[in-house]
């Protein structure tokens, strides 16, 4: 491709004031989310996967997730980032090959865990950072710019603390990767001693508890990025169980009040 969004997605990541990396699902909510201002947009590994009726954790190839991205890639005009999950295999040379991969799709960047999925147990430390360092390796190889960041999700899947979790952080730092991202630590307060413990941006997840406080609140913690993962997908299907749930046992239909005019929506769409 011609156009490198690289450049742009980089400059987005300060810490301290972090953007809003909205996570869509398809080119609609993709193209919804960049009407109202997204300046990036990521995909979600969970929320691809309820569109092809699966759960999460896995059950996605890597074919499904390269498709899906250059979808949104060829429907927007800002930057798309990948959530890759474990980068599609356990090798670091198959994380390396997805990195090519999703750089020839026109992704700007994308993210790599260390699940061994479908489990959710974590790779060894040592393994896991020989993956991050494979795929570093391969994003400095590329032909235009391009963010890898790598993330410790040990501490959301209750397999280790977030002291191990702030190990790995610093060695996937020390390993090349641009961003880093433990999801859902402990507590809000953990965002600032994650932000302290690395010279490289991080990501936070807005959702659960971590929802109910604003960017100001993330930005004081020293956030660079703040993405919202399955949330807003699982509020629409959270919509669609209200919604359904009423019809097929009440007989009602008053939660479909409740909606956005399609004209709305239309304008959204084509802009």
């Amino acid at each position: 491709m011609t156009h490198d969004p690289g450049p742009a997605f980089r400059a987005l990541h300060v810490p301290g004031d972090p953007f809003i990396l909205a996570n869509a699902w398809d080119i609609g909510s993709a193209k919804m989310l960049a009407a109202l201002g997204a300046p990036a947009i990521a995909t979600s590994s969970a929320a691809h996967a309820f569109t092809l009726g699966r759960p999460d954790m896995g059950h996605v190839t890597r074919d499904e997730a390269l498709s899906h991205a250059s979808d949104l890639v060829s429907a927007l005009s800002v930057p798309v980032s990948g959530d890759f999950e474990n980068g599609f295999g356990e090798a670091p040379e198959t994380c390396a090959e997805t990195v090519r991969l999703a750089c020839e799709v026109g992704l700007a960047g994308i993210s790599i865990e260390d699940t061994a999925l479908p489990a959710d147990t974590p790779y060894p430390a040592d393994i896991a950072v020989e993956r991050i360092r494979a795929a570093a390796s391969a994003c400095r190889a590329l032909p235009r710019d391009f963010i890898l960041v790598a993330r410790a999700d040990g501490v959301m899947n209750g397999q280790y603390d977030l002291a191990e979790a702030i190990r790995r952080i610093q060695a996937y730092e020390a390993a090349g990767a641009d961003c880093v991202y433990i999801p859902m630590p402990p507590n809000f307060n953990d965002l600032a001693t994650i932000c302290a413990a690395t010279a490289l941006p991080v990501n936070a997840l807005a959702a659960g508890p971590f929802a109910n406080h604003d960017r100001t609140a993330f930005a004081k913690a020293g956030v660079a990025r703040i993405s919202i993962g399955s949330a807003l997908a699982r509020v629409t299907h959270r919509a669609i169980f209200d919604a359904a749930s009423q019809m097929y046992e009440d007989g009602i239909f008053t939660s479909l009040t409740h909606s956005i005019s399609g004209t709305k929506v239309d304008k959204l769409l084509i802009k």
